[in-house]
């Protein structure tokens, strides 16, 4: 059930994290706040391919 997704910095749009959820209970994107490394600095990461 639960599929393997990758987080992208919306601002300089680098792929940083990968993380899991399940698709049949969450269809909608997950955006988290997470640390950029290229930006320095926190940033909202939303779900990509």
């Amino acid at each position: 059930m639960r599929e393997l997704i990758t987080l992208a910095c919306k601002e300089c749009k680098g792929r940083n994290y990968y993380s899991t959820k399940n698709k049949k209970k969450q269809a909608d994107k997950l955006e988290l706040s997470k640390f950029c490394r290229s930006c320095r600095k926190h940033t909202l990461h939303r779900e990509t391919k």
